[in-house]
Parts: C-alpha cells; structure tokens; sequence
C-alpha cells in the first residue's frame, strides 16, 4: 500500500490512498454499491422470532419505507430487510452495530 504525508495535519502523516493488492486507488462507489439494499440477519435459539421482531421494529421506527421478511426454518429466523436505498441499510448497521 502506498502512503504519503499529507501537509499541516499531523494526526494523518501516513494516508493509505491506494489498495496493495492491485495499485490502484480506492473508489467509494466501489465500497458502497447503490443496489445493496437488503440486509440479511440471522437469529437462532428459542426467542428467535422475538430478536426478529424486535430488529424489525427498530428498522421500522427507522425507516417508514423498509420492508420486512421473515423467513423461519427449525430454530432459525432469518429476518430480511429491503431498505429504499443503500445508505439507509448502512447506517441502520452501524446504529445496530451490525
């Protein structure tokens, strides 16, 4: 990875600004695709359709527009949320620390 220094900020002398694998520089629409809007969270053991619930309610009280799915197998929950845009599903994990 290539780093520089950037001028008059000291607390960021060495920017990482290019990826080591390839060389080439970073591209935040590569990071953030705009079409990734559903996020997939899956619960297990006996209070699984609760823990569901309970994302999807602080989804809703988040987001009025987000869509819910649940999809339950054996123990498993798998609660689906289908958000209006990408940055909706994004900060909604990092709230949730997801």
């Amino acid at each position: 990875m290539t780093e520089k220094a950037v001028d008059n900020q000291p607390h960021l002398s060495h920017v990482s600004d290019t990826c080591g694998e390839c060389g080439s520089y970073v591209d935040i629409g590569a990071v953030i695709d705009e079409h990734d809007t559903k996020l997939v969270v899956p619960f297990a053991g006996a209070s699984a359709k609760q823990d569901a619930e309970a994302m999807a309610d602080k989804a809703k009280q988040a987001f009025a527009d987000v869509n819910v799915e649940y999809k339950e197998e054996a123990e498993q929950v798998t609660l689906v949320l289908g958000f209006e845009v990408s940055a909706q599903k994004i900060i909604f994990q990092l709230r949730n620390g997801l």
